[in-house]
């Protein structure tokens, strides 16, 4: 194993908080590079929910990041399982593309078996955690409670300006550290930084391409 691919996933912009962020997964698949020795060809970042049955269909950085590992006969790397999915079915998908995949925090040795195990278990642990919440809210209705925010309208708008603005600031620090490292490396103009961030593959907050503008907010809310 000379040569790995990264892969890269964010399923909202609030992970970086959880241990699960852009640059959390990246150093994890450096440490493990570095400890096997191997070289990273290519980096495939990507913001995008796991679930569903057309998840793949979504993530055409995980389709790219597979179609560049057959080409170069090279394992894709992520740092965490559940950076691929949580879902078996899924899993044993991707395995059926013949691309090897090896994640970082389960060592190189996991061998296919054992990776199902493991999402079999994660799986399990989100339709447990799903079937708790329906109980819960389910008790709550049936002691009266009402259900959501159907009359303080405006209030609710307010609450969702503040999310989307927080997801925004969650980005913004995720992808910082990195616009940093590209100035610092000779990228002397806002536009030099944008084309950097997107041959890296990295998404804006609304995972779209960046603009010298784009990048001009970044740094201005840090």
């Amino acid at each position: 194993m000379n040569q790995i691919i990264s892969y890269i996933r964010v399923s909202t912009n609030q992970q970086g908080k959880s241990g699960l962020g852009i640059e959390a997964q990246r150093d994890a698949i450096a440490r493990f590079a570095a400890a096997e020795g191997a070289e990273i060809i290519a980096e495939h970042v990507e913001v995008e929910t796991g679930k569903g049955a057309d998840a793949l269909d979504r993530r055409p950085k995980l389709g790219a990041a597979l179609a560049q590992a057959r080409k170069a006969k090279a394992p894709v790397v992520v740092a965490k399982l559940c950076r691929l999915s949580r879902d078996v079915a899924f899993i044993s998908g991707l395995m059926a593309n013949r691309v090897p995949f090896i994640v970082a925090e389960l060592g190189a040795d996991a061998d296919p078996f054992m990776l199902h195990v493991y999402a079999a278990l994660a799986e399990k642990e989100r339709n447990l955690i799903a079937e708790r919440t329906r109980a819960a809210l389910a008790a709550k209705k049936a002691q009266g409670a009402v259900l959501g925010n159907r009359t303080n309208l405006p209030a609710a708008q307010a609450k969702g300006i503040a999310t989307n603005q927080g997801n925004a600031d969650a980005h913004a620090a995720n992808v910082l550290p990195i616009i940093r490292q590209i100035q610092a490396s000779g990228a002397t103009t806002l536009r030099a930084v944008a084309n950097a961030l997107n041959a890296r593959g990295i998404p804006t907050a609304r995972g779209g391409q960046w603009y010298a503008a784009t990048v001009r907010n970044v740094l201005e809310r840090n």
